[in-house]
């Protein structure tokens, strides 16, 4: 297995607010940890025009598997949160980190 740090673009196309962005985050934040935080990548990144990026790390066979399980657990997290997904759009994960022992 390897760890995989995924980003997982998206936009909230209505006002959230902190209280349930801070929920989001604990939600996923055993999810951000050695990889990510030594890289210096927050958890989310929550921009003025209300694009976002949630960073996570999944430990996955490979890219494709690592990607879809990202997206999987953000769609859960916003769930979750109380986030209906109308209300916060995924764009497609991307790996941008990855640490294997090979």
């Amino acid at each position: 297995m390897t760890t995989f740090v995924i980003t997982v673009p998206g936009t909230f196309v209505t006002e959230v607010p902190d209280t349930s962005l801070a929920t989001l985050k604990g939600a996923l934040a055993k999810r951000h940890t050695d990889v990510s935080r030594s890289e210096g990548l927050d958890l989310l990144t929550l921009n003025d025009d209300g694009t976002f990026s949630i960073r996570l790390e999944v430990e996955a066979t490979d890219r494709y598997e690592a990607e879809l399980e990202a997206a999987e657990l953000v769609s859960t997290a916003l769930r979750e949160t109380g986030i209906p997904a109308q209300d916060a759009p995924l764009g497609a994960p991307v790996v941008t980190g990855i640490d294997s022992d090979l």
